[in-house]
C-alpha cells in the first residue's frame, strides 16, 4: 500500500497549500503543470507497454475489454455516479456544511473513480510497483490544491476514501499474488500502459476524447488469456 500512502500525503499537502495559497496560482500555471504531467503519463504508459511478451494478447484484451466496457457502459456509470452524488449533496451552497460535503465528495470521486486508481492499486498490490500510483499522487496533489482553494477543508477528508477504496484494492490484489505468474503480470502491465496513454491523450492533454474507463475489463482479460494459453501448452 505504499502508493496509497504517497497518494494520501500529496492530497494532504496539496489541500493545505490550496487552503493557504491556491488563489494565487493563475490558470495558465495550472494548465502548464497538467500538460507536463500529461506528457509524462503518456511516455510512462508507452514504457510500460514494452513489458508485453505477446502484443496480440494485448490487442485481443483491449478489444474484448473495450467491447465489455461499452456493453456494461462502465464510463457512463462512473460519470452518472458522480453526477448523482453531486446533485444529491450539492445543496444551494448557502451553508458551511453544504460546502464541506461538496468538497469531500467532489475530491473523493476525482481521486478514486478512474482507471488510474484501479490499475495502479492492482500493480501496487501484485508486484509492489507503485510508480503508477505515485504519478497519480502528483496529479491528485495539484487537483487537491485547486479544489481546496475553492471548496474548502472538506477536500482533505477525501483521504479517508482513498485509504479505504484504493488501499482495499491493493490489499485484495496482494491475495492474488500466489496465483498470478510473471507472464500474466507482464501482459497486465502492458495493457495498463496503453490505458495510461489513453488517459493522457483524453483527460490530461485533451487531444481526443477516449472512454478509457470502458477498457478496464482488459486488465482482467489479459491475465486470463495468458492462463488459458499456459493450460493449453501454447
Amino acid at each position: 500500500m505504499t502508493g496509497t500512502f504517497i497518494n494520501i500525503a500529496t492530497v494532504l499537502m496539496g489541500g493545505i497549500l490550496g487552503l493557504l495559497f491556491g488563489s494565487r496560482l493563475s490558470d495558465r500555471i495550472k494548465q502548464t503543470i497538467i500538460a507536463g504531467l500529461g506528457l509524462f503519463t503518456a511516455a510512462y504508459g508507452i514504457f510500460k507497454f514494452t513489458a508485453a511478451n505477446n502484443e496480440l494478447i494485448i490487442l485481443g484484451s483491449l478489444l474484448l475489454g473495450g467491447l465489455l466496457g461499452e456493453w456494461w457502459k462502465i464510463e457512463d456509470g462512473l460519470q452518472n455516479l458522480g453526477n448523482w452524488l453531486e446533485q444529491r449533496f450539492n445543496g444551494n451552497g448557502g451553508s458551511g456544511s453544504d460546502r464541506f460535503i461538496r468538497g469531500f465528495l467532489t475530491a473523493s470521486l476525482v481521486f478514486c473513480v478512474g482507471p488510474m486508481t484501479i490499475m495502479g492499486a492492482i500493480e501496487d498490490g501484485l508486484s509492489g510497483d507503485y510508480t503508477t500510483l505515485a504519478t497519480k499522487a502528483i496529479l491528485d496533489g495539484f487537483a487537491a490544491l485547486a479544489f481546496a482553494s475553492s471548496l474548502g477543508i472538506g477536500v482533505l477528508f477525501s483521504i479517508l476514501v482513498i485509504l479505504v477504496f484504493q488501499g482495499g484494492i491493493s490489499l485484495m490484489a496482494t491475495q492474488l499474488d500466489a496465483i498470478v505468474t510473471p507472464a500474466m503480470l507482464n501482459e497486465l502491465t502492458a495493457v495498463g500502459g496503453l490505458i495510461l496513454v489513453g488517459l493522457a491523450v483524453s483527460s490530461l492533454l485533451e487531444i481526443k476524447k477516449i472512454r478509457t474507463g470502458n477498457f478496464l475489463p482488459a486488465l482482467f482479460i489479459a491475465p486470463l488469456i495468458v492462463w488459458g494459453l499456459e493450460k493449453l501448452g501454447i
